[in-house]
């Protein structure tokens, strides 16, 4: 597969950089929330001594019903009909929803019992996450759809990463501002601000892509009524969905990818809470404030380093195609993986940061390339099949996203189990428990990030096939025009 030929950008084809921004902010949104509720769930652990595969049930439960959301949520998206567009209302109405219920669901009685704390926060989470793909399975599609461009997706992706990445900036540091004494009396206290001040924020600033970017006006696929007006039956539209979803679970092409990035971000997901036990329990021997701190300045410096990489990565990309971008910043951070085990170091504590620019060209990347690539996956399925459906790709593609997050955050909590580790020993832990720490820590991201190169090697779409692709559908779109 050739990737040599280059086409370049038209000029009605390319985004502003104001709007690929304000695009962003979405991203930062999103990411805060996900950020948020996973760093945050600590407090059940660390605050309330909860069981920890208790706490992975809780992380990962509420996750299992997007499985049937987040696609019943694209698919409304793509069929729905408004003056505002498809996309806008539910954006603005999710993320007004999703800011209130994740300041509420914080709010934790005072002296409750651990079956008390499951159920009500398993509730709210489960009303919450509703609110979220409300939210965010309209603006990822509504990125699918700004620009038909194969450089210009990617240089979106690029600036809504960036963006996105700024609230990583913010987020290591949630577990310095829960457990600071200086501030609340307990971490339970902490986290219960930290929400109100992450809910207004998602509020303010999750509504502005509502209100300032416009949807194409080319849409291909039906609206939710017959040819005479009328609205579909509940029987059609429930077998027209089911259509959709099956033909979407069936493309070759996105299935490579869901595939790919459910291996990486599991693979990071599920040791994210044991890199803070290692540097707490082992680099630092059991001092939580200064190991926090810490893996602060380490969450920061993958932040500054991800924003690098999206640079090298985008360059990349119209270089070489972005499937060769892929290879390279995933083989990055294998190597990133593998110098853990020497930098993690009691001695040498500084260390620990060497690994994190290398680490941060696995999200870095992922992140920049899998929009662009997906939205590449929706211009061929529309050549296949004459409808769009970048809001069924894109839930089913982000509840891949969301079902690694559980599963990591459930296999976590019972493998942090199966090394030993004991809260109620605080810096003693044993020296098997600190080694199996170290062990799970590198080797589930690496051998998951190999088999992502490898379900990538098999994707097809290159830059020439996607610029055949195009003119197909302009065709095909100006013929039904004619027709109109």
């Amino acid at each position: 597969m050739s990737t040599d030929i280059h086409y370049k950008t038209l000029p009605q084809d390319k985004i502003s950089v104001l709007k690929r921004v304000i695009y962003g902010l979405g991203a930062f949104v999103n990411n805060l929330l996900g950020a948020a509720i996973g760093g945050m769930m600590i407090v059940f652990n660390l605050g309330l001594a909860m069981n920890p595969a208790l706490v992975g049930l809780l992380s990962s439960l509420p996750r299992l019903t997007d499985a049937i959301t987040d696609p019943l949520m694209g698919y409304i998206s793509d069929n729905t009909r408004t003056r505002w567009g498809r996309r806008r209302p539910f954006i603005f109405c999710g993320a007004i929803l999703a800011g209130l219920t994740f300041a509420l669901i914080w709010q934790l009685p005072e002296g409750k019992s651990e079956q008390f704390y499951f159920w009500y926060f398993l509730g709210g989470s489960i009303i919450f996450y509703l609110a979220y793909t409300m939210f965010a399975t309209p603006w990822v599609a509504l990125g699918y759809e700004l620009t038909p461009d194969y450089h210009e997706r990617t240089r979106l992706m690029a600036t809504q990463n960036f963006m996105g990445q700024l609230s990583y900036l913010v987020a290591p540091w949630f577990l310095w501002f829960m457990q600071n004494e200086s501030f609340f009396d307990n971490m339970i206290e902490g986290a219960a601000w930290l929400a109100v001040v992450v809910g207004a924020f998602t509020i303010c600033v999750g509504v502005l892509p509502a209100i300032f970017l416009v949807e194409p006006k080319q849409v291909s696929s039906a609206p939710m009524a017959d040819t005479t007006g009328k609205p579909q039956s509940l029987s059609h539209s429930v077998k027209d969905f089911f259509k959709g979803f099956l033909i979407t679970i069936k493309f070759k092409p996105f299935l490579y990818l869901a595939g790919a990035t459910f291996l990486v971000f599991n693979g990071f997901m599920m040791i994210a809470s044991f890199q803070s036990y290692v540097i707490i329990y082992y680099v630092y021997g059991g001092d939580t404030s200064l190991g926090a701190e810490y893996a602060g300045w380490s969450g920061t410096l993958a932040a500054i380093s991800t924003f690098i990489v999206i640079f090298i990565v985008t360059k990349l990309s119209t270089m070489f195609g972005k499937r060769r971008a892929f290879f390279f910043a995933i083989g990055a951070s294998v190597f990133g993986y593998l110098l853990k085990w020497v930098c993690y170091n009691p001695d040498y504590p500084l260390l620990l940061l060497l690994p994190v620019p290398f680490i941060a060209f696995g999200l870095g990347g992922l992140f920049t390339l899998m929009g662009s690539m997906v939205a590449d996956v929706c211009d061929l399925d529309e050549l296949n099949t004459r409808e769009r459906r970048e809001g069924m790709f894109g839930s089913i593609y982000w509840w891949v996203v969301k079902l690694g997050m559980a599963a990591a955050l459930l296999a976590g909590g019972f493998l942090l189990n199966a090394t030993g580790f004991d809260v109620t020993l605080e810096g003693n832990q044993t020296a098997h428990t600190l080694l199996m720490l170290r062990i799970y820590d590198i080797l589930i991201p690496v051998i998951c990030s190999l088999l992502a190169i490898l379900l990538v090697w098999k994707y097809p779409i290159t830059e020439e096939k996607a610029h055949e692709v195009r003119q197909e559908l302009e065709a095909l779109r100006g013929a039904r025009s004619a027709e109109a």
